[in-house]
């Protein structure tokens, strides 16, 4: 299988671009499609040298508030000894263009196109560019929420060409989910994998869950319904749903429609504020 990752270069659009696309913030979802994902939205981060960052995602309070997502750059030489600043936080890598090289407990770990990295909270972690050309990866950060009695899982580094897809019931194969994790593993309070449909493959009922979601989509075209609206995508455009959004999908072609997926999972549902939670 050839298996293709988009990743936004930035640039600006010529003067002469008409204003109309693509984008739209609801109460319900987003839609940041890979048109606006331009030099000026990027950032600087604390301690990264050589770097920008496309934010796409954060919590917002009254939308989507678990998690994070960055596509991050680094130009060759580029790279951070201090990357994540919160103990809390866990995150997830996910290289779409170059090499990456990321050290941990002593060990170094390169990573291509598809490579997939878990880091728990408190990881000692750096990562560099050590290649000629830009690296080019999703990073997805999320405040893990530990249970007592519950282990924190363990970091791993593994690839998505070695990951064989599982396919969802009754699709022929059409429909498939690569999971870097078992889903039973309740260690783990957060999922991302890659979601891959065949020409003419559909969601067949509108999903609505207590999930939230990002969905980067890196491969493909298709027709996505968010809410109540149907929105086409294509290869760099992002989706970002709130719990309980509606939605559901329709692949027509011509070729595969894959996204890189987050969502939350295995933990109970917060009775109280975050700020009694904090004890702030």
């Amino acid at each position: 299988m050839i298996r293709s990752y988009y990743a936004p270069t930035g640039g600006h659009p010529p003067q002469t671009d008409l204003l109309t696309g693509r984008a739209v913030f609801t109460e319900a979802y987003a839609v940041i499609p890979k048109g606006v994902m331009r030099d000026i939205v990027t950032s600087c981060l604390p301690f990264w040298e050589r770097t920008r960052a496309w934010i796409i995602a954060r919590p917002l309070s009254g939308f989507a508030e678990t998690f994070s997502q960055y596509i991050m750059e680094i130009q060759p030489g580029g790279g951070s000894e201090r990357p994540e600043l919160d103990p809390e936080a866990e995150g997830v890598i996910f290289v779409v263009e170059g090499e990456l090289t990321v050290e941990l407990g002593g060990m170094t770990h390169r990573m291509e196109p598809g490579g997939y990295a878990f880091l728990p909270p408190a990881s000692r972690w750096n990562v560099r560019n050590e290649g000629s050309a830009p690296v080019r990866f999703h990073w997805i950060r999320k405040a893990y929420e530990a249970v007592d009695g519950i282990a924190v899982p363990e970091a791993f580094f593994v690839n998505e060409k070695d990951i064989a897809p599982t396919a969802m019931p009754d699709t022929e194969g059409k429909w498939a989910t690569t999971r870097f994790v078992d889903p039973q593993d309740v260690r783990h309070d957060m999922h991302v994998t890659i979601v891959t449909f065949e020409p003419g493959a559909v969601i067949p009922f509108a999903e609505t869950h207590v999930m939230e979601h990002g969905l980067y989509v890196l491969e493909g075209k298709a027709v996505y319904r968010l809410n109540q609206d149907w929105v086409e995508v294509e290869a760099g455009d992002f989706m970002w749903l709130r719990a309980f959004c509606p939605q559901a999908c329709y692949a027509g072609g011509p070729g595969r429609f894959r996204y890189l997926l987050y969502k939350d999972v295995n933990r109970h549902a917060a009775l109280r504020p975050f700020w009694r939670r904090t004890g702030e």
